[in-house]
């Protein structure tokens, strides 16, 4: 895994494809090994280059990661991937919450309405801190006590005078910066367009490590791919 944040992380479960993969979608009479290397990259980088994308689409990349739940809220809005998450109305979330670092707590942008900029000072930088850290602890123990459920008899009431709330209900009370996971999957040429979109600079940081972490992955899958995404996408006028 690639770790992101303070306890979240990404890594790749699965994929299918690779360079020669879109090289042969491609050509699609021509079997692995009839054209060289140079020419391969020389194909890929053209389909790069001119937007056609149809071959790229060949190759997925399946992915496990970790996020607070105000990421996974950014991260679902890219609709061309299917998605797997945990659930909260199945399952107890763990008492997991992202705080930021000092470095990270940025007073608003006068420029940009969805920005930061400029680390606010220390001594508001440990109020705010120990504000997400209090709250999110008083939620998930009112969660806890909703929830009502034995942790080492689980499906038993804590306290048998007391209902035990749904666990759809009750999780209604956390935080957004608690953890939440998935498993997330899309084809390369959607892989790229979260990449290309989260990796601006104007991207939110907590969404950004993942694609940064995301984006080393993808470059070990199909490398001549990511080069010409990086010349032509990526880092394009």
């Amino acid at each position: 895994p690639f770790l992101c944040l303070d306890h979240g992380f990404v890594r790749l479960m699965d994929y299918m494809g690779s360079d020669d993969s879109i090289v042969e979608a491609a050509r699609v009479s021509y079997g692995r090994g009839t054209k060289s290397v140079s020419a391969n990259e020389g194909l890929i980088r053209y389909l790069r280059r001119h937007a056609h994308t149809t071959p790229s689409e060949m190759v997925e990349l399946k992915f496990h990661a970790k996020m607070p739940i105000f990421v996974a809220r950014q991260w679902v809005r890219h609709r061309t991937a299917s998605i797997n998450e945990y659930s909260a109305r199945y399952s107890i979330l763990d008492k997991e919450f992202y705080i930021p670092t000092h470095e990270d707590l940025a007073a608003q942008s006068k420029s940009n309405r969805q920005g930061r900029e400029g680390a606010v000072s220390l001594e508001e930088a440990e109020t705010i801190r120990k504000m997400l850290v209090d709250d999110a602890s008083r939620n998930y123990e009112n969660y806890e006590f909703m929830l009502n459920e034995d942790a080492k008899n689980p499906g038993k009431p804590k306290d048998p005078e007391r209902s035990m709330l749904a666990r759809e209900l009750a999780r209604m009370n956390l935080t957004l910066n608690t953890y939440t996971q998935w498993y997330w999957k899309a084809n390369l040429h959607n892989t790229f367009h979260f990449l290309a979109l989260r990796m601006d600079k104007h991207a939110q940081k907590e969404i950004k490590v993942y694609a940064d972490a995301m984006a080393e992955i993808t470059k070990a899958v199909a490398p001549i791919s990511y080069k010409a995404f990086e010349d032509y996408q990526l880092n394009a006028m």
